[in-house]
């Protein structure tokens, strides 16, 4: 049946036909415990009433004009966002990858209408990911990615992630600016170092460069919360955003400062389904349960408990379990065996779903709903598949 799809992708045989919290359910029956949330994109979990009836309502009114026309929905949410975050405005887009391109393009426009034209080239980092088109292949830290499609050096070069003189070295006159992920999630849940952080802000601005942030996956209270920046204490440019903010339903946006957004002027980006009614209805549903104190609060918590349980597992099993790092519900634990290994053993005995990542790591990326008892049933299938390696 998947004979006209484009093998880009190798999915196993489960046929998942529908979800209900933190469960999928398969088409024989079988009940799966998810820890990917579609990798971190349903923050609330499959079906939330909110998201459902938002979608529902909305479908009854107005679905698509294009942004030839207001669209009320988005203008709602990009209000909402920029009282909640740095920014001064936004662009709405459909995925992560597009609203990093926006960010991309938003940094080299800025030098060209400064009278900098030569500043083009981008920095990113080691381990990173931020998406699959031409640039952001690009700006990624996985070379393999680019074999194929362009050369590695395409308009971007690459620094060592927490490596402050590695970004001196790298920075020259035609630099534009530097994107990062303040957690990164492919390259093995690694939160960026506080000062570290603080010391790239600076940088940039004693160049006169951007700084962007790629909060894809770590942001929409991921965290706990709302942006892992407000976390960390640095303030970038520019931050992008998608996954988690429309709960399921494909939606992104690009933040910008004031000093960025200016230049990004009619006719200089556009997307034709960014920002539609449907997709920015739901994104406010989103938005009116994670923004809340209490919801952020909790997801902190949880994700306290969810690291002190796997740190004891992994005192308990160290031939299988090694460090855990992550912040909130963005969490990542090392392991002995081969990662794909006990993710299809995980999967396919136990009905229990997790994301492999970087330095041989798991993921879990549960719904921000997620509830002690079901992190209480995720260790103990860990507990029990550590016999098994």
């Amino acid at each position: 049946m998947r004979e006209a799809i484009m093998p880009c992708y190798a999915p196993p045989a489960v046929l998942f036909t529908h979800g209900e919290g933190m469960y999928l359910f398969a088409d024989n029956g079988d009940k799966y415990l998810d820890f990917t949330s579609g990798i971190g994109v349903n923050a609330l979990g499959h079906a939330h009433p909110a998201l459902v009836e938002a979608l529902t309502e909305q479908s009854k009114k107005l679905w698509h004009t294009s942004n030839m026309f207001r669209i009320e929905p988005a203008e709602r949410l990009s209000e909402r966002l920029a009282q909640l975050t740095f920014a001064d405005a936004m662009f709405f887009a459909n995925s992560g990858a597009e609203a990093n391109e926006c960010g991309l393009k938003a940094m080299r426009r800025y030098h060209y209408d400064n009278g900098d034209k030569q500043r083009t080239r981008i920095i990113g980092m080691s381990n990173s990911f931020h998406g699959r088109t031409i640039a952001t292949v690009g700006a990624s830290g996985n070379a393999s990615y680019c074999e194929g499609f362009i050369p590695n050096d395409y308009h971007f070069d690459q620094a060592k992630f927490g490596d402050i003189d590695s970004l001196k070295n790298t920075i020259t006159d035609q630099t534009a600016g530097v994107i990062l992920e303040p957690v990164q999630g492919e390259g093995g849940i690694t939160v960026v170092d506080k000062a570290y952080l603080q010391q790239v802000r600076d940088l940039c601005d004693q160049h006169g460069i951007l700084l962007m942030f790629d909060e894809v996956q770590c942001g929409v209270a991921r965290t706990g919360c709302l942006y892992a920046y407000q976390a960390l204490g640095v303030t970038p440019d520019i931050l992008t955003t998608a996954k988690g903010i429309g709960g399921g339903f494909p939606l992104a946006a690009c933040l910008v400062s004031e000093k960025v957004g200016k230049h990004m002027v009619v006719g200089t980006h556009g997307s034709t389904f960014g920002g539609n009614p449907l997709a920015t209805a739901v994104g406010n549903a989103v938005l009116d349960i994670v923004a809340e104190d209490t919801f952020l609060k909790a997801v902190s918590d949880k994700g306290e408990y969810l690291q002190s349980q796997l740190r004891a597992l992994a005192e308990k099993h160290p031939n299988v379990y090694g460090e855990v790092s992550g912040l909130g519900l963005m969490i990542g634990i090392k392991v002995t065996p081969e990662n794909t290994a006990m993710l299809v053993t995980l999967r396919d005995k136990y009905h229990t779903l997790v994301v492999k990542a970087g330095g041989n790591s798991l993921r879990f990326l549960p719904a921000l709903t997620v509830t002690k008892e079901e992190i209480d049933a995720l260790i103990a299938t860990l507990d029990t598949v550590a016999g098994e390696f």
